[in-house]
């Protein structure tokens, strides 16, 4: 055995180089959203060698930088070994092309949109979560689809007998074809899950319940936080787009009143419109929601942009019209002095460690308060058959009073508009009035 040597079967993780345009403009400097994306590569399994950076007012139309920068580029790749050079911001089909010419193979040239769709891809767990990622991914290579063929490209472009009908250019929009043929395929599928998921709501609108979703910037905690209200055991990790598929988990209130709660897939600047069009199914849990949490990372010293984009992208889905509460976690890594002052700041908001469980019983509180808003009292009396409705009473209602009478249960209740109108015909004018009819 002696002349065998063992050798390692972990993934050896790919050298990237990363590279950014600072346009000395926009509320992310270049350096904290080229920390970003280096957060994001890690995230894909691969070690980032250096990042490359340049002043421009805007990008180079050929190749998104400049030549000098190129031919620095081309030689940090040539004397670091690299295997993939990622840029912050999503570049033209032609550029692509022009840089992995001057890189050459088989070095990657990709940007911040492929390298999210790939994150994605490994990350979606359930049947739409994948076929959301495939539809994406295919609409945003159908026109970067180039190369393949250009060999029988160049056959057609001499001319001459049988010029007009180039094999490559034939090959080529055989290819895109196929593309949109399945981009097709994909979207009448997602509407139909997009149907039943609708279904799905439309029960949880007409039973009552009240919906609450949780969003917030990639790696929030949001996962953590459903898990400490609901005690369930979602996946959650310390990395960017751990979750990605939606989840519904119901909790009780002390009052009584049952509510959902919503952990939604993570948002983040310069969110491929891609992504956003191809999750819009799943984004509808958002829209569809009466309260929104929207969680932020104490502990990062930008989270106040990246509340900022998550505002933007609710106002993209239609969703930022809804009620929201400010939710800062993560306060456990911050000092009791950086807590206070977070929390004078910002009075309306409530600061958690979802982690410790700390400000928990705070914001379940305030849940309750704006799960009540609006709610009015009215005594019913709901009939013992009624077995669903007494539920519903227990389950959608903060009970003040209650009494078991011959009649049914004689209950006095602070319901929603929703339920009001399911318990109007029930609805008695005191309870003093309903127990001497019952006597009677």
């Amino acid at each position: 055995m002696g002349r065998f040597k063992p050798f390692s079967t972990a993934p050896v993780p790919e050298r990237a180089i990363l590279v950014g345009v600072d346009r000395g403009s926009g509320t992310w400097n270049c350096e904290d959203s080229l920390a970003e994306l280096a957060r994001l590569a890690k995230t894909d399994g691969a070690e980032v060698l250096l990042t490359m950076t340049q002043r421009l007012d805007r990008p180079i139309p050929k190749t998104f930088i400049g030549k000098g920068k190129v031919e620095e580029l081309v030689s940090y790749v040539r004397n670091l070994d690299v295997d993939v050079v990622i840029f912050d911001d999503e570049l033209t089909p032609s550029q692509q092309a022009n840089l992995e010419r001057a890189v050459g193979e088989p070095v990657k040239i990709i940007d911040r949109t492929a390298l999210i769709l790939d994150i994605f891809g490994e990350h979606a767990k359930t049947r739409e979560g994948r076929l959301q990622v495939q539809l994406a991914q295919l609409q945003y290579v159908l026109p970067r689809l180039r190369g393949m063929w250009s060999h029988l490209v160049g056959e057609q472009t001499r001319g001459g007998i049988g010029g007009r009908f180039g094999q490559g250019e034939s090959q080529l929009e055989v290819d895109r074809r196929l593309i949109r043929d399945r981009i097709s395929t994909l979207r009448r599928e997602l509407q139909t899950l997009e149907k039943r998921r609708g279904v799905q709501s439309k029960a949880r609108w007409d039973s009552g319940v009240y919906r609450v979703a949780l969003v917030g910037y990639t790696n929030a905690g949001k996962s953590t936080l459903l898990n400490r209200l609901t005690g369930s055991d979602v996946y959650a990790k310390d990395e960017l787009f751990a979750t990605l598929d939606p989840t519904t988990r119901s909790l009780v209130l002390e009052e009584g009143r049952k509510i959902t709660l919503t952990d939604t897939v993570g948002f983040i600047q310069k969110l491929p419109t891609t992504l956003i069009e191809a999750f819009k199914s799943t984004l509808a849990e958002v829209r569809a929601a009466d309260l929104v949490l929207l969680i932020v990372d104490a502990s990062d010293a930008r989270w106040r942009d990246e509340m900022d984009a998550v505002v933007a992208i609710l106002k993209d889905i239609e969703a930022d019209s809804i009620r929201r509460v400010l939710v800062i976690n993560k306060s456990d890594r911050l000092t009791a002095e950086d807590r206070r002052a977070l929390a004078l700041e910002n009075p309306e908001a409530v600061v958690i460690s979802a982690q410790e469980g700390r400000g928990i019983d705070t914001l379940l509180y305030r849940i309750g308060k704006e799960a009540s808003e609006g709610d009015e009292s009215l005594t019913v009396l709901v009939p013992y058959e009624k077995g669903l409705l007494l539920k519903m009473v227990h389950e959608r209602c903060q009970v003040m009073r209650e009494r078991h009478v011959d009649g049914g249960l004689l209950a006095t209740v602070k319901a929603s508009e929703r339920m009001r109108s399911t318990l109007d015909p029930y609805r008695v004018e005191d309870e003093g009035a309903a127990e001497s009819s019952d006597e009677a």
